[in-house]
This record gives structure tokens, C-alpha cells and sequence, in this order.
């Protein structure tokens, strides 16, 4: 490989290096949230989970019927 070979690689290099930083930094800039969002759309498991976790939070809540 000739040097001009090899300075023309180092510089592809150098190029995508400094765009996979940017998008790196991009990224560690958006919330983690944001970052997640939609991860369990169309998911029946995540579904369920939520359901059950509902019906379990209700169950422990004071009973308010009983007090009318």
C-alpha cells in the first residue's frame, strides 16, 4: 500500500469517526425516556403486566364504597 493509499484510508477513518462521535453525542443528549418510547407498543405481554399491575394497586387501596 502506497503512503497516498494509506493517507486516503486514514482519512475515511478520521471522517467516520468524527460522525459516529456526533451522532453518540446526539444521542446521550435526548432523555432516556424519549429514547425508550414506543418500545412496548403492540406488545400483549407489557399489556397484561400493566393490567395486572392495576388490578393489584386497586386491591390495595382502602376500600371507599364501604364508607357511604
Amino acid at each position: 500500500m502506497s503512503p497516498a493509499q494509506l493517507e486516503k484510508r486514514v482519512a475515511a477513518v478520521e471522517q467516520e469517526l468524527a460522525r459516529l462521535k456526533t451522532r453518540l453525542n446526539a444521542a446521550e443528549q435526548q432523555p432516556w425516556w424519549q429514547r425508550i418510547a414506543g418500545t412496548f407498543a403492540n406488545d400483549s405481554a407489557h399489556d397484561e403486566a400493566r393490567k395486572l399491575g392495576q388490578e393489584y394497586r386497586r386491591s390495595q387501596s382502602p376500600d371507599t364504597s364501604a364508607d357511604e
